[in-house]
């Protein structure tokens, strides 16, 4: 098999045999996607002690703003949609089954795993937001126990989302789904080829603009500190990284255009081994004889775009 076939590899040959080996990652996808929707909307988070002090030393007593200039529900659609729009834009230059279904895998767990150890850390903090006092004390009039701590008497929902600031969700989720579709544009342009083309890389650093921009409106609308989506954008941007090369080589890999299992299914064709072995060096289930053979014995002709 030549790297320059197109159709080779498509969902009719191999899409039931890809989908089946990585049965068990989609199942984990699922149980991923429950585990969000669970702590997200049925766990309380931990009530950190806030005194008045506390109100005043550290700036909780910005204003409360009801609307969201990037509302929750957008979220999904530009780290999730708008990558696969992507992925499939990009589908039809090589028809490659292999590089659609692992980028999509790749970037579903990249989104998934940041919101659940988002939501984990959060609801075990329960630090306050910059809009806390408004929160709790809408009318003004602050109320606290005989230990000094707050006594809310707020709207329970609100209330709820006060005690979540750390880190950012919005701006987490942000750097895993758009950090992920910058190393996946990164490694399709062949941006770090060692020729000196740096036009090239103002392409994959727009979504991390986006993504920027995205945790400074939290800022900007005193849903969050500075530290809250600092911490959230790393973490994103080290779990889509960490992802990405489950499936991916690094973009700046002489073969960082195309995933692992294009080229195990082009260095076997012609040796046997099938298409269960060609898929087998992107999945989670691997044993160290199953891995990707080592890139000095995969034919430079398969490494060249």
């Amino acid at each position: 098999m030549n790297e320059v076939e197109l159709g080779v590899h498509t969902f009719k040959s191999h899409g039931v045999q890809v989908s089946r080996y990585h049965l068990y990652d989609l199942l984990t996808l699922i149980l991923l996607l429950l585990m969000e929707i669970v702590l997200f909307l049925f766990i309380q988070p931990y009530h950190s002690f806030i005194s008045q002090d506390m109100i005043t030393n550290h700036n909780l007593k910005y204003p409360h703003i009801s609307h969201n200039t990037i509302p929750i529900w957008s979220v999904p659609i530009y780290t999730i949609l708008l990558p696969i729009v992507v992925f499939l834009v990009y589908f039809p230059r090589k028809k490659d089954i292999y590089d659609l279904y692992h980028s999509i895998l790749g970037l579903l767990f990249a989104v998934l795993i940041t919101g659940v150890i988002t939501e984990v850390i959060k609801l075990s903090t329960g630090l306050p937001r910059p809009d806390f006092f408004w929160r709790c004390f809408p009318n003004g009039v602050d109320n606290y126990d005989s230990l000094g701590n707050v006594i809310c008497h707020g709207n329970p929902s609100v209330i709820k989302e006060g005690y979540r600031t750390f880190p950012s969700g919005h701006t987490s989720w942000s750097f895993a789904g758009l950090g992920f579709l910058t190393l996946y544009i990164a490694g399709k342009l062949k941006v770090f080829d060692g020729r000196g083309h740096v036009s090239k890389l103002c392409i994959p650093i727009i979504p991390l603009i986006l993504a920027s921009l995205v945790g400074i409106s939290m800022i900007d609308e005193y849903r969050h500190h500075w530290k809250d989506v600092f911490v959230g954008g790393l973490l994103g941007l080290i779990v889509a990284t960490l992802c990405y090369l489950q499936f991916f080589p690094p973009p700046y890999a002489n073969n960082g255009w195309g995933p692992y299992a294009y080229f195990r299914a082009i260095n076997e064709t012609g040796g046997g081994g099938g298409v269960a072995a060609a898929v087998g060096v992107s999945g989670s289930h691997l044993s160290d004889s199953d891995g990707p053979p080592p890139l000095e014995e995969i034919p430079m002709s398969t490494l060249r775009a």
